[in-house]
């Protein structure tokens, strides 16, 4: 689904991204862990088409499609999908009317009429049901007065109601607790299915306890320096990443 090759990004000329290689694909859950600078957010960023990065080296494909050849909003009509680390808050803009706008553009995309108020209530009622979100959150500006545990809440909810072939979630776990933290994994395990990918960046080990990945990928300085099951995040639990950059260096 997805193919990095030898991916160089920069930000005002500093190297961040120093060779990423990485495939992702259907039906797998693949993890990025790394210590803060390593590049974590960058990558995602990159793949999501977010401007402000110089891509210096390398490609990124999308079944098949030149990535780096399309605008953010292209990306998101073939079915990426950002969940920010720091959701933006847009007053005035209700939750509601965001979510149907989005949806009705992808399929505006793809040639498609705009879904039915009908079809749309029934699938927004679903999606709240599984993640345990009160219907009030609906008529409430998108972000604006949330605490940290909706923001990212709200997050899922609109991969959830977007139904996206590859997800990519930037530390959704930071700030949440542990019951928050159950309701996201539980929304994510509920929506995977063999047709889709995601891809987690996490700082912590606790979120893999609920979301099992295929692979744990560790960042840093730039490159993915190993690869592992569920056992390296574990590891990294453990020992820290000291010993990850002992071995790089050797």
């Amino acid at each position: 689904m997805l193919k990095i090759k030898n991916l160089h990004v920069s930000v005002d000329d500093t190297p961040i991204l120093k060779g990423i290689s990485l495939e992702i694909k259907k039906g797998e859950i693949h993890a990025i862990m790394g210590p803060n600078g390593s590049g974590k957010s960058t990558l995602s960023n990159v793949i999501a088409g977010k401007e402000d990065y110089q891509i210096t080296q390398g490609t990124i494909e999308f079944e098949g499609k030149d990535l780096l050849e399309l605008s953010a909003e292209e990306r998101a009509h073939l079915g990426i999908f950002l969940s920010f680390q720091y959701p933006v808050e847009i007053p005035g803009v209700s939750v509601t009317n965001f979510i149907k706008t989005a949806i009705n553009e992808n399929r505006k995309a793809k040639g498609l009429e705009p879904m039915p108020a009908k079809e749309l209530l029934k699938l927004i009622r679903e999606r709240m049901e599984l993640l345990n979100m009160d219907k009030s959150f609906l008529s409430r500006s998108l972000n604006e007065g949330f605490s940290g545990g909706e923001k990212k809440r709200n997050e899922i909810f609109q991969l959830s109601m977007l139904q996206p072939k590859l997800a990519i979630l930037d530390e959704t776990d930071s700030g949440l607790d542990i019951d928050a933290l159950r309701i996201v994994a539980k929304g994510v395990n509920t929506l995977r299915t063999p047709e889709n990918a995601f891809l987690i960046i996490t700082h912590y080990q606790r979120l893999l306890e609920y979301i099992v990945p295929d692979f744990v990928h560790v960042l840093y300085n730039g490159k993915i320096v190993k690869t592992g099951s569920k056992d390296l995040a574990l590891a990294l639990e453990e020992k820290g990443y000291d010993w990850i950059k002992e071995e790089v260096a050797i």
